[in-house]
């Protein structure tokens, strides 16, 4: 499934920095970073600082500067911006105590980004309470309400942000709504709302990025190049564009590129999802040593972010659970208590599949899948469970529609699909 990154727009010094609400809106894939680079070049911490030696009580700009490091943390994965963070935010309410709406959804996002969504949802909800038409906080409340799994309060209240600012940060939680529903059309049309929408060349990157990420979950191959293309255009450089591209290349079975390109984005970012994907497309590609050393990798970096105080999230979970971790289950649940939504339930019975429990785990799987959502990789994880089950033609039926949803939504699953599939029968 897709792993989305919601936009949080909200005025900076006259920028538009874009902040997202969590690692969240953002089910199925790995963190969006891009490189240190990119971010120092678009980064309004330096003017946010200037400003406050020439003004240090003024407290919207420390608000401002606490929302700037959640976004720098946020796109480059280093967490020692979260407590600047939450001293600057917490600086902004010691000048102004009440009615600081700003400081209160900046508190939001910070908490959504430590994955602690009932202390995101609290905060957006007093930001409301505050400024009932702050766009800003009803992103940080939809954000929250959608990763604890309440989703019709998290689309009524995208709806209301869209009713309120329909600009490019309401349009694509709007995409992401129709998505997680299952309607890729009107998904699209937000998202293509969004990048109409959007200001700024980084914006408009993250509405070409989604775009092709859409069009690749339907098998679109073409489409999704032009998208990442594009996006790389206004963002040169960019982690999750490249790696894109990357798949799209993978696809039409240019393994080696797609390999060579992996490895010159974790030059500059060594994201552990990346790092797991190289080693399925070294495996893929008839390099099994090489592809077992990029696992083991990915492993070790994200048991060290763990060992920090991460919170799980469904990456490394659900690669726990493809190479039968026996601590996949207790990350698992772990993972699941915190978001008891689509990421947690598909990230729950996979684990639990491992386990060897498909019953336990086929309950799960179908949680995942009870809106509707068009993801590839969820209905094999159920396919793959009701195998395990002995439903031979219900197994069948759900591995058939993982791969007509997208015949490559995965170098390591999808051959698994088709081989499962075979020894099936008909």
């Amino acid at each position: 499934m897709r792993r989305v990154t919601m936009l949080l727009v909200v005025p900076v010094l006259g920028i538009a920095l874009v902040v997202t609400a969590g690692a969240l809106l953002a089910p199925w894939r790995d963190r969006a970073p891009v490189s240190r680079d990119t971010a120092r070049d678009t980064d309004p911490i330096a003017a946010a600082q200037r400003r406050l030696q020439r003004l240090p009580g003024d407290w919207n700009t420390w608000a401002e500067l606490g929302l700037a490091y959640v976004q720098r943390a946020r796109v480059t994965g280093d967490q020692a911006d979260y407590p600047r963070a939450e001293q600057a935010l917490g600086r902004s309410l010691e000048i102004r105590r009440n009615d600081n709406a700003v400081a209160l959804a900046g508190l939001g996002a910070l908490a959504a980004a430590r994955h602690d969504f009932p202390a995101a949802l609290r905060h957006g909800r007093a930001a409301l309470a505050v400024d009932p038409y702050r766009a800003a906080a009803l992103g940080v409340v939809a954000d929250a309400l959608t990763e604890l799994g309440r989703y019709d309060e998290a689309f009524r209240t995208v709806q209301r942000m869209v009713d309120l600012r329909p600009d490019a940060a309401s349009y694509a939680r709007a995409s992401y709504t129709w998505e997680l529903r299952g309607d890729v059309g009107r998904a699209t049309d937000a998202m293509r709302r969004a990048l109409d929408a959007a200001a700024e060349p980084a914006d408009r990157a993250f509405a070409r990025r989604h775009l092709g990420e859409l069009a690749f979950g339907t098998g679109d191959l073409g489409t999704a190049a032009t998208h990442f293309t594009e996006g790389l255009r206004l963002l040169p450089g960019d982690p999750p564009l490249r790696t894109g591209l990357a798949r799209v290349r993978a696809a039409r079975g240019d393994t080696g590129a797609a390999i060579a390109e992996f490895r010159a984005v974790l030059t500059a970012v060594p994201e552990p999802a990346y790092v797991a994907e190289l080693g399925d497309l070294l495996t893929a590609g008839g390099d099994p040593v090489a592809g077992a050393a990029e696992h083991a990798r990915a492993r070790a970096a994200w048991a060290a972010e763990a060992a920090t105080g991460h919170p799980p999230e469904a990456d490394p979970v659900l690669f726990a659970a493809d190479h039968r971790d026996p601590a996949a289950l207790d990350a698992a649940r772990r993972l699941y208590t915190r978001q008891p939504g689509i990421a947690g339930a598909d990230a729950m019975g996979w684990a639990l599949r491992a386990a060897g429990r498909p019953a336990e785990a086929l309950r799960h799987a179908d949680q995942a899948l009870k809106l509707g959502t068009r993801s590839a990789l969820a209905h094999y994880h159920r396919g793959m469970i009701l195998a395990d089950l002995r439903r031979t033609a219900d197994a069948r039926a759900e591995l058939e529609t993982a791969l007509r949803l997208n015949p490559y939504f995965s170098t390591r699953h999808a051959p698994i699909a088709r081989a499962t599939l075979a020894s099936l029968g008909r």
